[in-house]
């Protein structure tokens, strides 16, 4: 099958950052379900582990955001059947869907949006389980929408996570959310995303978030350079309040500082579940189910902002390159296999 891979940790600006390559078809294993990949959406996770782990010459396919057609299943697959579209976002410690075929556990994957076409339904697992996780196993945000949910500041609202947090929110929580925006362009599209209000986290963060909040917030979602807006996270989170992280600050946080008002810290890595196969792991599969609902509802959107072209290694480097400028707005997602 044709994949996309790489050898060695190099620049993206270097042709031999990512390449075309042929490997083996993959056999599903007992709970596993073999997918041909219609569509896939790249995420900084991918641009991360290209630059940090380095395959010693191996072919390692990246990609965590797909949506395909099931075309066969392991002996305990109970979930889904050949013919299925399914979308998913699948396991950090195996391979990914940069290529024809992969292969997923079942309990990991959902059932694609009727609604949506392949490029939109691969624009939202990643981004869908990692705010959703967020949201509500890790800070616990009320989602019935009737009981106060308090106050929410989104830093980075604009991205993929914070395109999906700020949907989620608006849906499903009576909160109050403040995005974080610094273009005239993304704050249009956060304030579309569902915002009742837009700050520039370029600016002065706490005097703005103050000026419409004078108490604060109850929560506050970091999902981009943390260690920038730490200080004025501190400053505005209430006393109680809850901080949600899913970046890599370049440098440590004080933890300290969240002693006085007594804050709570909540890590979301949503490949924690399928990494050490926790006995809930099966959740992911539900979320992913009661999204494609909520979508074909008209509750919620893809958040595809712009498709690269075909799959293939030209057009990933040209996608990797855009996530590491850091100016993405939504999901940018290929489509298609030349």
């Amino acid at each position: 099958m044709k994949a996309v891979a790489y050898r060695a940790s190099l620049p993206i600006s270097d042709a031999s950052s990512l390449i075309d390559v042929d490997v083996p078809d993959p056999t599903p294993g007992a709970r596993d379900v073999l997918v041909r990949v219609e569509a896939i959406s790249v995420n900084p996770v991918d641009t991360k582990i290209r630059q940090r782990v380095d395959p010693q010459g191996a072919d390692k396919i990246l990609g965590w955001d797909a949506a395909g057609i099931v075309v066969a299943t392991g002996a305990q697959v109970s979930l889904f059947k050949p013919g299925d579209r399914v979308y998913y976002a699948g396991a950090i410690d195996r391979a990914g869907s940069n290529a024809q075929l992969q292969i997923v556990d079942e309990r990991i994957v959902g059932r694609m949006p009727a609604t949506l076409d392949f490029p939109q339904a691969a624009a939202m697992p990643l981004t869908t389980v990692t705010a959703w996780e967020l949201l509500f196993d890790r800070l616990g945000i009320p989602r019935d929408g009737t009981r106060p949910a308090g106050t929410v500041l989104v830093i980075g609202a604009a991205g993929g996570v914070g395109s999906m947090a700020v949907q989620l929110l608006r849906k499903l929580t009576a909160a109050t959310i403040i995005g974080t925006a610094s273009r005239t362009q993304t704050r249009d599209w956060v304030r579309d995303m569902g915002a009742h209000h837009v700050v520039d986290h370029r600016g002065d963060l706490a005097a703005q978030v103050k000026a419409i909040t004078p108490q604060g917030v109850d929560y506050v979602l970091s999902l981009t350079h943390s260690e920038q807006h730490y200080a004025a996270t501190v400053d505005v989170l209430k006393p109680q309040g809850k901080l949600g992280l899913i970046d890599d600050p370049a440098t440590p946080l004080d933890i300290a500082r969240l002693k006085q008002k007594s804050i709570s810290l909540h890590w979301e890595f949503m490949y924690t579940r399928s990494l050490f196969h926790t006995d809930d792991m099966q959740s992911q599969h539900l979320l992913l189910n009661e999204v494609a609902d909520l979508v074909d509802a008209g509750a919620l959107r893809s958040t595809l902002s712009e498709q690269g072209g075909a799959i293939n290694a030209a057009n990933l480097r040209k996608a990797h390159a855009q996530l590491e400028s850091h100016g993405t707005m939504g999901k940018l997602v290929l489509a298609g296999w030349d």
